[in-house]
């Protein structure tokens, strides 16, 4: 009777520590970081943009930089040659083409007090413009983004996480890349950017380097 006694109290004691147990899984360690401070999309993306501004993204741009002359030259003579060449894209043929550029031109059309600031330059000497550098804040298009090769749709939550990113990316290159002051009209520009190939006699320039005059 005793043994009996022994072992229900000890039966007693193991369900009553069972049942005041909770089995916890271990956490996605990419929840902690952002759960623990509480960060907004716009918050965790532009903190990812800044970490790798400066480490991947000007990097993938150097690597990849062409003349304009001589991607202008290469698309002509055959887009989907020069793509392959030149371009960078996210996975999947249905991608349009992203190009990391420098050239040089003649400033010929300014907006300076709009969000939407830009410039319109004059890189083949005809009196038009050919080419826009976006300055923003605010600056149209997914670019920069798409043209980072480790940059991939599949590591972010959603397609809405994915666009902030692209505005994040966007923001860094307004915030490295000087407002120009003043009566700019006539004034040669040197540039180095990054932009979508939709129609190659109008660019839609994403900058990262400006030099105004000199």
């Amino acid at each position: 009777m005793r043994d009996v006694f022994h072992l229900s109290a000890f039966c007693l004691v193991a369900a009553i520590a069972v049942t005041g147990c909770k089995i916890v899984p271990d956490p996605d360690p990419t929840e902690i970081g952002s759960a623990s401070v509480g960060q907004t999309d716009e918050a965790r993306m532009e903190a990812f943009a800044q970490e790798n501004w400066e480490a991947r993204v000007l990097p993938v741009i150097q690597e990849n930089l062409v003349p304009l002359d001589e991607l202008r030259a290469a698309l002509a003579e055959n887009t989907d040659a020069a793509g392959e060449k030149f371009g960078l894209r996210p996975k999947g043929e249905a991608n349009p083409w992203n190009f990391a550029v420098s050239g040089q031109g003649k400033i010929i059309e300014a907006k300076l007090d709009s969000r939407a600031a830009k410039l319109g330059v004059d890189t083949t000497g005809d009196g038009a413009a050919d080419v826009t550098v976006q300055l923003g804040p605010v600056i149209r298009g997914t670019a920069l983004r798409d043209a980072m090769p480790f940059i991939d749709f599949t590591d972010f939550r959603d397609q809405i996480e994915f666009a902030k990113l692209a505005t994040a990316l966007n923001g860094m290159a307004h915030a490295s890349t000087p407002k120009p002051e003043g009566d700019v009209i006539g004034q040669d520009l040197r540039f180095e950017g990054v932009f979508t190939l939709r129609d190659p006699a109008m660019i839609e320039l994403v900058p990262v380097m400006l030099e105004i005059g000199g």
